[in-house]
């Protein structure tokens, strides 16, 4: 018995101890520090800069219409072919005119009708009911006639070239546009600029269109419409712009940069090393010194003066003058990194 209880003694003296140690072992390790990351830090301060922006954008036809009859039927005969210039009110596309020829005998029918029941009422003959609801029919088939003439004989509504052609003469309509017409002696283009630049944007600005095309040669445009919300998503807002094209040199479909000068304006300028890329993407970020923790923010890039270059934090006010700027060190940063900041 006293063999059994010295055991049992022991066996809860050596839990005790090892218990005991276990404790110690993760007191220690509780306290052990992430190491921390040693960064030297440059203070923002707002430059006063020339802004000059420069967006891409692809052209399109400042106006582009889809030949689409609103009446089915045979096509009787095609007027154009892809590459023909059109002018205003040229025939493009005549179409089956069974629907247009029996219309319009109904219209002489109910014309003769219509004339006949107005003698009557003007002799008292009839009442003022009858009359009105001819002389409404006769208005309706009226209306009738002219919608199916501009939808038999279809013409072009503005100047310009066609671009696409989808069926042949005899080819039955079903519904996808038999033509397009596209203005190329004017073009249009849409930029995406960011939010921050919205109170400097205005209607009627000059702006200089270039292609790599044609490196030597300015192309003058105007912003014709400044959209007025902003994309939530990309923090951008859309100008559209007008760009004469007399000469035909660029076309739809070409890419083409804008620049557009907005004056001086204050605007922050880092070195081009401090901005990182995010891998796989081509989103841009850098990190800013809050305390002694690391900070990621998201910025979007504007213009380069040799190695420094002007960035947009792309939510409004994550970046202001006065906060402190990683410039050395940030490669190895995570956001929330614990720093050591190092003259």
């Amino acid at each position: 018995m006293n063999k059994i209880l010295k055991a049992a003694t022991c066996f809860v003296a050596v839990a005790v101890m090892a218990s005991c140690g276990g404790n110690k072992e993760q007191k220690e390790a509780s306290t052990v520090k992430k190491e921390a990351e040693k960064v030297k830090v440059q203070e923002i301060k707002s430059q006063r800069i020339a802004k000059q922006l420069e967006l891409s954008s692809t052209l399109e036809g400042y106006e582009t219409m889809n030949i689409s009859p609103s009446i089915t039927g045979h096509i009787e005969h095609i007027y154009v072919e892809v590459g023909s210039r059109v002018s205003k009110g040229s025939m493009l596309v005549r179409m089956d005119q069974t629907q247009l020829n029996t219309t319009r005998i109904n219209l002489a029918s109910t014309k003769t009708e219509l004339d006949r029941v107005t003698a009557l009422k003007a002799s008292g003959s009839i009442s003022e009911q009858i009359y009105d609801q001819t002389k409404a029919g006769y208005d309706q088939l009226v209306e009738t006639v002219r919608f199916q003439e501009e939808n038999t004989f279809v013409k072009a509504q503005f100047s310009g070239v066609i671009s696409a052609k989808n069926y042949e003469d005899g080819e039955m309509y079903t519904g996808a546009p038999i033509l397009q017409l596209c203005q190329i002696s004017r073009l249009k283009a849409i930029i995406n600029i960011p939010e921050s630049y919205f109170p400097l944007v205005k209607q009627g600005m000059k702006v200089n269109v270039q292609s790599d095309i044609y490196p030597d040669k300015n192309f003058p445009a105007t912003i014709e419409i400044v959209y007025p919300t902003i994309d939530p998503t990309s923090h951008t807002f859309q100008a559209k712009l007008n760009i004469p094209n007399p000469g035909e040199k660029i076309r739809p479909g070409m890419y083409v940069r804008a620049s557009l000068s907005l004056g001086e304006i204050d605007a922050i300028v880092v070195p081009y090393q401090t901005v990182l890329k995010l891998t796989g993407s081509n989103d841009r970020y850098v990190f800013m010194a809050d305390g002694n923790t690391a900070r990621r923010v998201a910025v979007t890039l504007g213009q380069r003066f040799d190695d420094q270059i002007e960035i947009i934090p792309v939510v409004p006010g994550d970046i202001k003058e006065g906060d402190r700027l990683i410039v050395t060190g940030q490669a190895r940063l995570v956001d929330g990194s614990t720093l050591e900041i190092v003259e």
